[in-house]
């Protein structure tokens, strides 16, 4: 079974619900999904969510779109959100130089306090990144170099990025989260990428509602359909589906801190 390691449940998807999304993702052999945060109005709301089914899980965070839209004093309220027994990431945070909606060096400033608190709680994070290699690779550096040995720091989320950049993150420690962009017609660049990653370093996930991946290309994203991606990935490594929903679940088992988890688990 998969695991859709990021999908956002408290968007709109009318005319369904939550329920509908989780059932119908379980139906198609997603057994665990990972809601996340993105900005502070959506730290009670990923909770919320998670509480509600079991094999859902959640993370807080503030995106770097909304960086300039906090204080230092906010970063408090994270810490708190951090605490509850099924948050298991500090995330969607990261730096995007494309449309830099919050000033670079506010980004900055907001993702070291973010990256701290990381350290700080034991929970790994999850990268946003757009546009900004050099600048968010020296701030994961300086992050990877002050935890444990053996801890894994994250992962980086939709990745869409370099050859170099994706290896020096998994240099670190990092996993690398692919979307439904790796089926698009357009990224066969990408494709040549990930070939040469390490699948066990690799996880899948929607990013839901957005990107949905061929063949529901113009369609509202859903965590049912990470498995699309899925099947991408096993296309482009020559492995069995079931080998590749395997590695990818144990590989987002251990970045979130799933060990244990029984892949039946439903709602």
């Amino acid at each position: 079974m998969w695991i859709d390691s990021h999908c956002h449940l408290h968007y709109d998807y009318a005319p369904k619900s939550t329920e509908n999304l989780v059932a119908e993702a379980l139906a198609e052999g997603v057994s665990h999904l990972l809601t996340i945060g993105t900005d502070l109005t959506t730290l009670d709301a990923v909770a919320a969510i998670s509480e509600r089914f079991p094999n859902v899980f959640h993370s807080v965070g503030v995106h770097p779109h909304d960086a300039s839209a906090i204080e230092d004093a906010d970063i408090e309220r994270i810490r708190v959100a951090s605490r509850h027994p099924k948050c298991r990431a500090i995330g969607e945070i990261g730096l995007d130089t494309h449309y830099e909606h919050s000033p670079l060096d506010i980004q900055l400033v907001r993702l070291r306090q973010q990256l701290d608190l990381a350290v700080e709680t034991g929970l790994p994070v999850v990268i946003h990144s757009r546009e900004a290699e050099p600048q968010l690779l020296a701030e994961l550096t300086r992050y990877a170099k002050a935890l444990p040995d053996g801890r894994v720091p994250g992962v980086i989320h939709c990745f869409t990025g370099t050859r170099d950049f994706g290896q020096a993150c998994m240099d670190l420690g990092f996993y690398i989260s692919l979307s439904g962009i790796l089926t698009f017609k357009n990224s066969e660049e990408l494709r040549q990428t990930v070939r040469t990653f390490p699948i066990d370093r690799l996880l899948v996930e929607t990013d839901s509602p957005y990107l949905a991946p061929v063949p529901f290309r113009g369609k509202k994203c859903e965590p049912r359909m990470v498995k699309q991606t899925g099947l991408k990935l096993a296309e482009l490594f020559g492995m069995e589906a079931a080998e590749v929903a395997r590695v990818t679940s144990q590989n987002s088992r251990r970045v979130f801190g799933l060990t244990g988890l029984k892949e039946d688990t439903s709602t």
